[in-house]
This record gives C-alpha cells, sequence and structure tokens, in this order.
C-alpha cells in the first residue's frame, strides 16, 4: 500500500500556547495524578502478587504499597465489574502519546514502570496471559454464556502496549504482545471457522486491529495467520454486498473491526479490506447521513438513514466518536482528500471538545442534541466508563492531525495554532500557524498578552468594529537556506465564498472556491508568510430527514440554544440571521465566537457553542416556521 500523505514523526509537532494546549496540559495532569497501584491493582490480583488485607494494603511481589479502598478505581474499574481492566490499556495509549509530544521523562518512566509490573504479572500467570480477570471468561464466551466484553478490555491493553513499543520505543511492551499473542493462537488454533465467525459475533473490540498491529511489527507468519482468524467475515461480507447492516445495532462493535480491516490493509496491501473499509464509510457515513456533530449513532446504536428526528436521547457517545476520527484519519492518508480532514475536524470541535469539561477534565459518555440535552460528567476514579479511556487518548494527540506529508512537500490539513520542525533537502524547515484574535476568529477564545497589547497600543491597526465574519490564520516559514517544496492548505467545508491568501503581503489570485486543498509551491526562504482568511457565515444545517428542523452552525461550531425545551422559531431556514442576531461578542480582549440570540420571537434566549456548555440545559435542532 502507497499512502498519499504519510504522518509526520511523533513529536515534530507542537502545540502552541493557547486553548488547546491548556486541555493538553489538563489531561496530563490527569493522566500523571493516577497510582500505579491503582492502575495494577486487578492485575496484581489476578495474577496472585496482592491481595488486601483490610489493614491499609499488604505489598506485592513487587513490594508496592497499596491504598485504602476509599482511594481505589470504581465504576468500570471495580475489582468486581467483568471489564475491569480496560482503562489500563486507554491510560498506557495515553501515556505513549504524552511522551511523544513532549519527551516528559517521568511520564515515560512511570509508563516504563507500569509495564514492567505488567510483565511481572504475565510471567507470574505462566508466561503468555495477562489481563485482569481469569482465563475463564473467555471459555465463558467459547461456551456461548454471557460475559462482559474480554476481547473489547484485552484489545485496549494491547493497543495500549503497542503504543508504548511505537511511541516510546518500550520492547518490553512488545515482549508482552508476543506472549500474548502465543496465548490466543493456541485458544484459537482448535476452532472451526463457524466457531470463530460465533466467537466473533460477540463485542470483539479491535482484536483484528491489534493482530495486525503485531503483525506489522513482526512480520511473523504465526501472527499473521492469528489476525486472519479475526476478520468478522459476517459482517464485511454483507457490507461487500451493499446491506445495511449498521442500523440499530451497537456502533462501537463495527467502527473497531472496521479499523482492523483498515490495518490489515495497511501491513498487507490486500484489496479486499479496502473494499471493506470503504463499504463501510458509503454505509455509516455517505449514505446515512449524520447530525450536525458529525455522529451517525444515538445512544450507543446506528440510527436509520434519514429517520434521526425520532431517536434524539441519550446522544452520540464519545468513543464512537474518537473511533470514526482515528478512521477519518485513515482515509484521508489513503486518499488525500480533504472531505475526511473536513469530518474529522467536525467531529474534533463538536465531539472531542464538546465531551470534556473544559475546567475538570473530565467526560460526558453521551452528547446529546435533543430538546433539554444535559451533559453528565464523569468522575476521576468513581465511574471509568469505556469514553474515560478515550477521553485520555483523544486529548493527547491533537499534534497529530495537524501536519502531514507527502511528495511534494507538507500539507496542513488542521488549522490548529503550532509549530513544526521538519527535514527537508538536508536541512531544517520550520513551519508555524498562528491566529489573528482580533482580525479573525478562532473557535475556542482565550485571554492572551497579544489581545491585551491590541487593546492598549493606539499606533497599531484599529481593531474591526464588530465581530469579523472571518477565522484568520498565519503561516510562517523558518528555514537556514531556501528550499523548494509545495504548501498544501486546507480550504474547510464550511467556508462561505472564496479564501483570501497572501504570500509576503502579495496576494493569490488563484485561490478555488469552496473546500478542498490549496498548493503553493516554491522555494521557500527564511520569514516567509503566508496569511489565509476564511470567510464564514451562519448557516442552518436541517437534520436528515426532517428539513423543518435545523442546528445552527457557525463556521465548524455548532451552536446550542440555552433552553430546556424545544421552541419552535419563526424565520427563514436559508437566512438563519432572521432568527439570530450577534450577543455579547467582544468579552475584553478577545473576541467571542458563536455568541447569539434569537429576537422577534414569542421570548428569546441566547446560543452559546456546544463545546463551551457546562451544566446547563440546552437544545440544539429547533423546528422554523416562515413569519
Amino acid at each position: 500500500m502507497i499512502p498519499i500523505f504519510r504522518d509526520m514523526k511523533p513529536g515534530t509537532a507542537q502545540l502552541s500556547e493557547g486553548p488547546l494546549s491548556d486541555r493538553f496540559q489538563l489531561n496530563k495532569s490527569y493522566v500523571m495524578s493516577l497510582t500505579n497501584q491503582n492502575l495494577l491493582r486487578s492485575f496484581y490480583m489476578e495474577a496472585g502478587l496482592w491481595s488486601y488485607s483490610g489493614n491499609g494494603g499488604t505489598t506485592t511481589a513487587s513490594t508496592t504499597s497499596m491504598e485504602g479502598p476509599e482511594h481505589w478505581h470504581w465504576g468500570w474499574e471495580s475489582v468486581t465489574c467483568e471489564l475491569r481492566g480496560h482503562f489500563m490499556g486507554h491510560w498506557l495509549s495515553a501515556a505513549a502519546r504524552i511522551y511523544a509530544q513532549t519527551k516528559d521523562a517521568m511520564v515515560k518512566a512511570k509508563a516504563d514502570t507500569i509495564v514492567a509490573e505488567l510483565a511481572k504479572c504475565q510471567k507470574a500467570s505462566g508466561g503468555q496471559w495477562l489481563a485482569a480477570f481469569p482465563e475463564s471468561f473467555m471459555n465463558r464466551l467459547v461456551n456461548g454464556k454471557w460475559v462482559w466484553a474480554p476481547h473489547y478490555t484485552i484489545h485496549k491493553l494491547l493497543m495500549g502496549l503497542f503504543e508504548m513499543y511505537q511511541l516510546a520505543g518500550s520492547e518490553q511492551a512488545l515482549h508482552i504482545m508476543k506472549g500474548m499473542a502465543s496465548w490466543f493462537d493456541k485458544w484459537t488454533g482448535h476452532f472451526s471457522r463457524e466457531q470463530l465467525d460465533e466467537l466473533l459475533d460477540m463485542e470483539t473490540g479491535g482484536m483484528l486491529e491489534t493482530w495486525a498491529d503485531l503483525y506489522g511489527a513482526t512480520g511473523e507468519e504465526a501472527h499473521r495467520l492469528l489476525m486472519l482468524r479475526y476478520e468478522r467475515r459476517r459482517l464485511f461480507d454483507r457490507l461487500l454486498a451493499g446491506e445495511d447492516v449498521l442500523s440499530n445495532k451497537h456502533a462501537n462493535t463495527q467502527i473497531p473491526e472496521i479499523l482492523g480491516a483498515a490495518r490489515v490493509y495497511e501491513v498487507t496491501g490486500d484489496e479486499r479490506f479496502r473494499r471493506i473499509v470503504d463499504a463501510f464509510w458509503s454505509c455509516a457515513v455517505t449514505t446515512r447521513g449524520y447530525l450536525c456533530t458529525g455522529a451517525g449513532d444515538d445512544g450507543e446504536l446506528w440510527l436509520p438513514p434519514e429517520r434521526m428526528a425520532a431517536r434524539l436521547g441519550a446522544g452520540q457517545e464519545h468513543c464512537c466518536n474518537y473511533n470514526m476520527m482515528r478512521l477519518a484519519h485513515m482515509l484521508l492518508r489513503w486518499t488525500g482528500d480533504s472531505a475526511y480532514a473536513d469530518y474529522w475536524e467536525r467531529r474534533f470541535v463538536n465531539g472531542v471538545l464538546a465531551h470534556q469539561h473544559e475546567d475538570t477534565g473530565m467526560i460526558s459518555y453521551f452528547l446529546g442534541v435533543g430538546p433539554g440535552s444535559r451533559k453528565v460528567w464523569g468522575s476521576e476514579t468513581q465511574h471509568f466508563w469505556c469514553c474515560h479511556g478515550t477521553l485520555v487518548q483523544a486529548n493527547a494527540a491533537y499534534e497529530t492531525q495537524i501536519y502531514m506529508r507527502d511528495a511534494q512537500g507538507i500539507a496542513i490539513t488542521q488549522w490548529i495554532p503550532s509549530a513544526l520542525t521538519f527535514e527537508q533537502d538536508g536541512g531544517e524547515i520550520g513551519i508555524e500557524i498562528a491566529q489573528d484574535g482580533q482580525h479573525g476568529l478562532y473557535p475556542l477564545n482565550k485571554w492572551s498578552v497579544t489581545g491585551m497589547k491590541a487593546i492598549t497600543e493606539v499606533d497599531k491597526l484599529p481593531i474591526p468594529a464588530s465581530r469579523p465574519d472571518c477565522f484568520s490564520y498565519r503561516v510562517t516559514v523558518s528555514t537556514a537556506k531556501a528550499a523548494e517544496f509545495t504548501l498544501k492548505l486546507r480550504l474547510p467545508w464550511w467556508i462561505s465564498g472564496k479564501a483570501v491568501v497572501t504570500v509576503n503581503g502579495a496576494g493569490r489570485d488563484d485561490v478555488p472556491g469552496g473546500a478542498g486543498f490549496y498548493e503553493l509551491r516554491r522555494y521557500w526562504s527564511d520569514g516567509d508568510t503566508i496569511t489565509v482568511q476564511f470567510p464564514k457565515s451562519l448557516v442552518a444545517e436541517p437534520l436528515p430527514g426532517a428539513p423543518d428542523r435545523v442546528a445552527f452552525v457557525d463556521g465548524p461550531v455548532v451552536l446550542a440554544g440555552l433552553i430546556e425545551e424545544e421552541r419552535q422559531l419563526t424565520g427563514e431556514i436559508g437566512k438563519p440571521e432572521s432568527v439570530l442576531t450577534p450577543d455579547r461578542e467582544r468579552n475584553h480582549s478577545w473576541w467571542n465566537a458563536g455568541y447569539y440570540r434569537t429576537y422577534g420571537q414569542s421570548s428569546n434566549f441566547r446560543f452559546i457553542p456546544l463545546h463551551e456548555i457546562k451544566d446547563e440545559r440546552y437544545t440544539v435542532y429547533f423546528p422554523v416556521v416562515p413569519i
């Protein structure tokens, strides 16, 4: 397989100071606050290395002192929960990604210590099996007896171990994976294809993906055969036949399985698996349609195509949101099609950011868009829902999505303030993306020194009289010697009209209208500067299957009405400015993006970005009738 785009090497991109770097640091602090004892407790118990004595704890074979139960991890990580151990894999993934971004030695030391302790647990269990639950759970699956997702839980552990190997250089993590692969090879080796298919109809998570990762790393035939045993043919064959096998099914069962098919394609080049992924995307996204947030699920189940109005209940699940973003990124890498980056952005702004409490860093399992929705926040140690795990992963890797490389140069795929360093023609090149918060907006607002200077330095350019109707960015190149390469700029899906691009102050007249990539190829010199303005407008996006019910979207930002019930609004759907007017547009030294209020209604109320909602009741979709 030869991809169009390649990911940048870990650590080559760094987030700039701002709201996203604050969220990253909040996530990092939480990841590091969780004690080794609590993360490992169920693994120690299963391996026979520790049991709680009731007087503050005894010691393990690793001489680790345990805390009393009031400090333990509860909820889905409770020692009585069948899903226990799932968060360990998420934690390892997050730690590996944080280390790749920061090179923080303390993060790596903590993660390496935990991997070493897992290795001791594996050795105590015979050298192959490793889990926070007994092997009997797997035998219950074979015998058709219900058990809560042991494959899913082990997949998370394998994924975390692989990312510790891939991103943090832990050979011990890869060794643990090989031992686990040996156990599963023996366990599945005597099953018929029919038995395997029955087994895979249970929730198997992304086992196919992690075995593909392992095979890609080792090239061993045993790992290839194990990978192929986990192909879920009953799902894949029906997708290839063009059937809708998703409606009303558990969404986060199928998405990880498709991520597995995608990885098999990447490590083998087998076109059948590429066709499976394309068929899934068509079924899940293209023909199904999606809500304004990008979601095609509600309450963990796939919504039926074009019949979503009656299903706006609990809301989208964070795990589904995150895993669909992962798939979109893979498809972007394969195709170079900016539509996948557009989809990722919609899900990021109105999913990842909207699911996380920006003050506490905690997760809302579901994100509703129906009347009177409310985010229910998890806690640091009392819940550990599945989405708690994807929370720490998703918020540990923003920077990996910003820049990608192709044969001609660099593509800016996400407009996130950051800096990139890479090699080109034997020299080091730097690219920096900065936002202009005074003459163009950014979806996330924050006080800054730049903003303060703008309101105090009277000899500078005047601040616009009202909130700008664009997002504005500056891209600066740094290099010791001139270098020729192409810089691709993503023109986003929400652009209204034509982007304005200048290079060193000279306007470009070849910028296309609409979304896509705009290419600039030249010899770049130190200090070359590109400015980009993306005009935006307020739009009303109809609910699929219910064109009279709309959500209001400002650029990439979904707006939420601060009201506890559905309210019929009067105005023109094609002219949302007939319903909403700007509100509280300026706050001290920055513009407030996405703040509106209704006017001319029976009673009026405010709208704010969905990602800013904390504890308020809110509604996203509204019926609009002509005046």
